[in-house]
């Protein structure tokens, strides 16, 4: 098999004493290429280092997470803005609106997920959307910029059955990983309606490692267990489920 993490901090500290190793041990599962989301300035010297010592496998792309939006915000959209002219990038994120935690820049994350949406218009670029209690409002930004007009990923896909129809309609597809495998979620719904031709699978590592190694540190080869539960879910074969997404990825990313 040979599959794509579409959503992978694999730059963040927690993999410094052991990077390589973690490669390593994707690359033997059969994950042939890892897409790195930015989270904010202080992030993007990291990202692209490890871009530089795993070429062709770790792809930046750049953006402002949500939860870095703060008073600050236009400075460090100027910094992503930048680094798009400056640099080749696979997507734009990760980018969205957070309100699980606060409330107190609702506004500017709205303001600041709108200009990502224009810059992934304008470098033809997919969007990663991290949409954290903030869903609805999300679909509704979408709908006023216009759909049709960007595509991309709506990571860790967060909502009903009903909800991954509206954002398949919308152009999007939706990131399945780590997740799908709890008990009492809800993510195995929504990829039966999605359907696999609408996924694409991801880690969030080192975030939502799948079952067995739940509250563990997540790494890009425990995506062959998010493979195992959607051929479950989907009832179709673990290397159907590896190629279709395969394939979903390296067409929104045009790899």
């Amino acid at each position: 098999m040979q599959l794509i993490d579409t959503h992978n901090h694999i730059y963040l500290p927690g993999f410094d004493g052991d990077r390589d190793e973690v490669i390593q041990r994707s690359m033997a599962a059969g994950v042939r290429r890892i897409m790195m989301p930015n989270i904010d300035s202080t992030s993007v010297a990291p990202m692209m280092a490890a871009g530089e010592r795993y070429p062709g496998i770790c792809l930046p792309m750049m953006g402002l997470h949500p939860t870095s939006v703060k008073e600050n915000y236009r400075d460090e959209l100027a910094i992503v803005e930048t680094a798009l002219r400056e640099h080749k990038y696979y997507g734009i994120g990760e980018t969205g609106i957070d309100l699980y935690h606060d409330r107190t820049f609702v506004k500017e994350q709205t303001i600041a997920f709108r200009r990502h949406l224009e810059l992934a218009e304008e470098h033809g670029l997919p969007v990663i959307i991290h949409a954290r209690e903030s869903l609805d409002l999300i679909i509704e930004v979408i709908r006023s910029f216009g759909p049709g007009r960007v595509n991309g990923i709506f990571h860790a896909f967060p909502g009903t059955a009903e909800e991954a129809i509206t954002v398949i309609k919308l152009g999007f597809m939706l990131g399945i990983g780590g997740v799908v495998t709890f008990k009492n979620g809800r993510q195995a719904e929504a990829a039966i309606a999605a359907g696999v031709n609408n996924i694409v699978l991801e880690t969030d590592a080192p975030y939502l490692a799948p079952v067995p190694y739940r509250g563990k540190r997540n790494e890009s080869a425990y995506l062959v267990h998010v493979t195992d539960k959607l051929s479950e879910v989907l009832a179709i074969t673990p290397v159907e489920v590896a190629d279709r997404t395969t394939e979903n990825a390296m067409r929104l990313f045009r790899l």
